[in-house]
């Protein structure tokens, strides 16, 4: 998935300099999950996992590759469905998926207020999603909700097929990078028909939890061997960037306004999006979490200054920075070699007194 700041191209490297470092144990905590691709790759490192996210929609995919340690196997619903006998060997989630596939478009929420016919008496239709695809969107995420209501998904199934569909969406979605707004000529992948595509299960031995809430609440209630932050760099807050993941997920009819159809994000700001309190923020979270080590990803680009990063956790114990360059392409850069940007990724590691 296409997300500010994701660590999935990094995480190896992260690791590798974790582990000559000697910054091993048998817990990880994600403090901000986002993608949860880095509490993925610690999971399936057989770390005991807890991670957090204020996005409902980090929720939806934390529950499924975090939480989860069971390959689903829809007991409830299987029967319900007309399944050809040529796919009876198929495994349950891929026979799940095929029927979501199958199944008659609607007109909801998403078509209603994301694609140009739903919203063709608007000034400026807005063109997030083909109308072909914002109905199958709508027709897929309906039919998982009502199989909840029926009670035919135990929940780790429920999140499951969510976020099948919430990592399936960015393939198909008219955007350059982020969702806070859309393009105005079509992407050639937003004008193909949508098709649900099935997510990994990750399994270990591990009682891993994760949560949807601020983080800075949460810290002092988990004792975990590393403590692992990946903050927002700048002033961007997230909830805005990624409302319609949101509202997909959500799917509660929420009060949209504006050319981009946003919804409320009051309460999903982050503190790490303002200087100031960033700074307050990460001196909370080094006080009063529980660890042995905490470790923060961060770059030379962001709002907090490496000297009151430094100073701040000096106070806690022994620090050090790692740093090490890697290219970052624009959003909408399509890959063109112009755009590269060599930057700074910046390792904070704190080993607690």
């Amino acid at each position: 998935m296409r997300f500010i700041g994701n660590k999935e191209n990094l995480v190896e490297k992260i690791y590798q300099i974790l582990q000559s470092k000697g910054v091993v144990g048998k817990s990880f905590f994600d403090v901000f999950a986002g993608t949860s691709n880095v509490g993925q790759f610690f999971k399936k490192k057989s770390y005991q996992v807890f991670s957090s996210d204020l996005l409902y929609f980090s929720y939806v995919l934390q529950k499924a590759y975090i939480e989860n340690n069971e390959i689903p196997s829809f007991e409830k619903l299987l029967p319900k469905l007309p399944i050809q006998n040529t796919l009876l060997f198929a495994k349950p989630l891929n026979l799940v998926i095929d029927y979501l596939n199958s199944i008659e478009p609607k007109e909801g929420f998403i078509f209603q207020n994301y694609t140009p016919k739903g919203t063709e008496g608007l000034e400026i239709p807005r063109m997030y999603f083909s109308n072909e695809n914002g109905k199958i969107i709508d027709s897929i995420r309906i039919q998982i909700e009502n199989w909840k209501q029926e009670n035919l998904l135990i929940a780790n199934e429920y999140y499951i097929l969510l976020a099948c569909l919430i990592e399936t969406v960015p393939f198909y979605a008219n955007i350059s990078g982020v969702y806070a707004a859309f393009q105005k000529i079509w992407d050639a992948r937003a004008v193909k028909k949508m098709i649900l595509r099935p997510i990994e299960t990750i399994a270990n031995d591990k009682e891993n939890k994760v949560f949807n809430q601020n983080s800075v609440e949460l810290i002092s209630e988990i004792q975990t061997d590393i403590l692992y932050l990946d903050p927002p760099y700048n002033q961007r807050q997230y909830a805005p960037n990624y409302h319609l993941l949101e509202t997909i997920a959500k799917y509660d009819n929420p009060i949209i306004k504006g050319v981009s159809g946003m919804r409320n994000y009051e309460n999903q700001k982050s503190e790490f999006c303002n200087s100031e309190t960033a700074l307050v923020a990460l001196y909370q979270i080094a006080k009063n979490a529980n660890y042995k080590y905490l470790v923060m990803s961060y770059n030379n680009e962001g709002i907090m200054p490496e000297s009151k990063i430094l100073a701040i956790l000096a106070q806690f114990g022994k620090v050090e920075l790692v740093e090490f360059d890697y290219l970052r392409f624009k959003s909408n850069s399509n890959g063109e070699s112009k755009t590269k940007k060599v930057i700074k990724e910046q390792l904070y590691i704190l080993r607690k007194k």
